[in-house]
């Protein structure tokens, strides 16, 4: 079989022909691609929290929550659809499309405090979990554990139940240490109303005491202007003897921090907690807007953390650098063995007061 031969010329034409075909070939298939996901930006949490504010308003009822990731310094917000997410990445966060909204966990919080509200539980919506997280303490048991079972299994894959070892209590026991009438709580952060020097506690310990003194049995440097407890957890003592007030944290180091403003905390944030007991401690916010069912009664609206506290650590400050976020309140466990506390936030006392930090 004899071949022919292509002249050089048309063999060149030949194979630029070829690489034309191939090249447009690419080229339709890059235009019938899909865009790239632009990444999500690197963030601070101050930067996380107000991106997190400004992505709830916007998207409403496709929101279901966010949190912070701060090894990767990124913001993941909970949605419900696609277009919610394109608006998210757009935003410069990550996406996460999730069952449940934040209005569904919110109405099946509503029927647990309708229906479960029993001492010795607590719930607070995790984001990360895209459920209500309820924890039934080991006082829980027989009816009271059945009742609770029940309710939660009337709200399906919204709840989860959770069992705790420890028992969840408020931390007033017999910040600096404040003294008054037999017990001792902690000093949280010095404010300012109307020109006067004042300090928050815990509303737990300003139910209980009246009058306040930095000694055991020591003479009276405060006395109660205002006590909310339960419900809220936020009380406002006023200064009544000339004693220094600084706006700052005592780190039991011989350091002090240093609070310029008060502000709202971010799940997945890390957070510092100081106390008269088991002085200072870190950890992370797990959750928002939490209640806690004490044996006293209900409190609501609360940080929840993995930060550790004991007895005597009530009122004590709750803070991310410069900022003032919460006020101790209770929780379960100590700094042996580790547990989870709760912070009534710092913001919502001072607006109830009409004061601010200073």
């Amino acid at each position: 079989m004899k071949h022919r031969r292509i002249p050089k010329r048309r063999a060149a034409i030949a194979g630029t022909g070829a690489v034309a075909l191939v090249a447009a070939a690419l080229t339709l298939q890059n235009a019938s691609a899909a865009p790239a996901e632009p990444r999500p930006h690197t963030l601070s949490v101050n930067a996380a929290g107000k991106l997190a504010n400004t992505l709830a308003s916007a998207l409403g009822g496709d929101s279901a929550g966010s949190y912070y990731d701060a090894k990767a310094g990124k913001l993941v917000v909970n949605v419900v659809n696609k277009a919610a997410a394109e608006r998210v990445r757009d935003a410069g966060a990550e996406a996460k499309v999730v069952e449940h909204t934040l209005a569904q966990l919110g109405r099946a919080s509503a029927t647990l405090k309708d229906k479960a509200t029993i001492p010795g539980t607590s719930w607070s919506v995790d984001p990360r979990a895209n459920k209500v997280v309820v924890t039934a303490d080991s006082s829980v048991t027989g009816s009271r554990m059945a009742t609770l079972g029940k309710v939660a299994k009337s709200l399906g894959d919204k709840v989860e139940v959770k069992r705790s070892a420890g028992t969840f209590s408020t931390f007033l026991a017999g910040g600096d240490a404040i003294w008054g009438g037999g017990g001792r709580c902690s000093l949280g952060f010095n404010v300012v109303k109307d020109g006067q020097p004042y300090f928050l506690t815990a509303g737990h310990c300003t139910e209980s005491i009246k009058s306040w003194s930095d000694s055991q049995d020591g003479d009276e440097i405060g006395a109660n202007e205002g006590s909310d407890f339960p419900g809220n957890d936020y009380g406002l003592v006023k200064y009544t003897k000339g004693v220094p007030h600084p706006s700052a944290v005592n780190l039991y180091d011989g350091g002090t921090r240093a609070i310029s403003k008060a502000g709202e905390a971010t799940v997945g944030q890390k957070v510092t907690r100081s106390g008269s007991t088991t002085q200072v401690h870190d950890g992370e916010v797990t959750g928002l807007d939490a209640t806690v069912n004490y044996q006293e009664g209900s409190v609501s609206g609360l940080i929840r953390t993995n930060v550790c506290a004991e007895p005597g650590d009530s009122g004590g400050a709750l803070f991310a650098g410069g900022t003032a976020l919460g006020l101790t309140s209770g929780g379960r466990g100590d700094c042996s063995s580790g547990g989870e506390t709760f912070f009534q936030p710092v913001p919502e006392a001072l607006k109830a007061y009409g004061a601010e930090i200073g």
